[in-house]
């Protein structure tokens, strides 16, 4: 009786995770660039009640094995702002904390220009890529610098384009075009290991199996870039509401084993009056 009390203790425990889980989710259904969580259950160490028969045993509940992002694609949602930017395929923009350096994934592309010119979150940190052809990747810059020697000497930005490949194209006021930069992606081999730190920013490049370095969107199994556009959230509504009511049920189960399991303790308690 005693052990029917933990198992249906556990069992409380892990459904009222799961259902935090859910609410989440559920939570963050317009969030942009949201990737839903997934939790998984196994069962806990079996008690042998008789080994010389052939092992007789029993459960004592259940546990969390883990709890997982899933990184299915996200619907993509035209803004026609030309800074935001949607992934679609394999790949995460990747972005830079000025103020300690670390470095975060992220596939919400809801960026703007601060006024120096750098392509930023709406926190302040810079987007990653090439600027003016160069080889590493660095704080991206979207400005008239890098211009041809034949642009005039007054000229000034007056538009920008982001094209499929991450590549930047300026255009100037005397009618020059060049391309100023590239955004640049991160892939990760095991993206189900990194940590969500919030502000729809990843952390864990190396559990996740980062590449070594950022690579241009297109290549090497990598998504193309679509501007003027944002990823909205991949969480399934209807099935979240499933998984609402099964779990909401099964913690009601668990909690009758709860109860029933107090009723035989007090029956025996009862025994001797």
């Amino acid at each position: 009786m005693l052990g029917s009390l933990q198992t249906g203790v556990s069992g409380l425990q892990q459904f009222q995770q799961r259902l935090d889980v859910i609410g989440n989710n559920i939570a963050n259904v317009g969030t942009t660039g949201f990737k839903s969580a997934r939790m998984d259950f196994e069962d806990t160490f079996s008690r042998t009640l008789d080994s010389a028969s052939g092992g007789l045993q029993i459960g004592t509940g259940v546990g969390t094995a883990a709890i997982r992002s899933q990184f299915t694609q996200g619907a993509i949602n035209k803004t026609s702002v030309g800074t935001d930017l949607a992934v679609q395929g394999q790949g995460f923009f990747v972005v830079r904390d000025t103020g300690s350096g670390e470095s975060f994934a992220t596939r919400a592309g809801e960026f703007r220009l601060n006024d120096e010119g750098y392509l930023i979150t709406n926190f302040g940190m810079r987007v990653q890529g090439l600027n003016n052809g160069g080889s590493a990747a660095e704080d991206l810059k979207i400005d008239g610098s890098g211009a041809p020697a034949t642009t005039a000497a007054d000229a000034k930005m007056t538009s920008f384009s982001i094209g499929s490949d991450g590549k930047i194209k300026v255009r100037m006021s005397d009618g020059t075009e060049f391309v100023r930069g590239q955004v640049l992606l991160q892939s990760f081999t095991a993206p189900e290991n990194l940590m969500k730190e919030g502000n729809n920013l990843l952390s864990g490049f190396a559990a996740a199996g980062a590449l070594s370095k950022l690579e241009a969107p297109k290549t090497n199994g990598l998504g193309h870039i679509e501007a003027g556009s944002l990823e909205m959230s991949n969480v399934d509504l209807a099935g979240e509401m499933s998984s609402l009511i099964t779990t909401q049920r099964a913690f009601q189960a668990s909690a009758r084993i709860v109860t029933t399991s107090d009723e035989f303790l007090q029956e025996l308690v009862n025994l001797k009056r």
